[in-house]
């Protein structure tokens, strides 16, 4: 039965990055059966398998766009980054686009991102993003109650990705 994955990612010794660590920490502690909760150091084709057993993905990732401790909510589509077959580096688009290719599976997609303040190495968010961490918790478990509670007549891509405005 597909459920939900959420792929929390980053690197948890380099501050900041470590962001998606602690929220999918967090939801692990208290979502249901049905949601399956990572963390992982990154993106890699051999999530594209796990990926296609869901019918919604949520991605969790620190960014450098944006004042620390700001965060935002997209939509994601499936990508066809040819360049990404031999790279050491995997987008959420670009993990979709396998899932795709490979397993003929497109599940809805978010990718929640919080802008960090530092790299350092430690294992310890900055102030301003720590603050978020609860927020981006919130957001998520909403998202997924709305989810859930979508009917036949309101598709769930669109209860979904209208949640993401923020």
């Amino acid at each position: 039965m597909p459920g939900t994955l959420i792929i929390g990612y980053g690197n948890p010794l380099r501050g900041d990055d470590g962001l998606g660590w602690q929220v999918a920490g967090e939801l692990a502690k208290c979502v249901d059966a049905l949601i399956s909760v990572v963390a992982v150091q990154q993106l890699t084709p051999e999530l594209a398998e796990p990926v296609s057993d869901a019918d919604l993905v949520i991605f969790v990732d620190a960014c450098c766009d944006g004042e620390p401790g700001s965060w935002r909510c997209e939509s994601i589509r499936p990508g066809s980054e040819r360049s990404q077959v031999y790279a050491h580096y995997f987008t959420p688009a670009s993990l979709l686009g396998y899932a795709n290719a490979i397993f003929n599976a497109s599940p809805t997609a978010l990718l929640i991102s919080a802008a960090v303040g530092s790299f350092d190495y430690g294992e310890v968010l900055t102030p301003s993003v720590a603050a978020v961490v609860p927020q981006m918790v919130r957001f998520i478990c909403k998202t997924l109650e709305e989810s859930r509670n979508s009917s036949p007549q309101s598709p769930r891509l669109h209860n979904v990705e209208a949640s993401c405005n923020l």
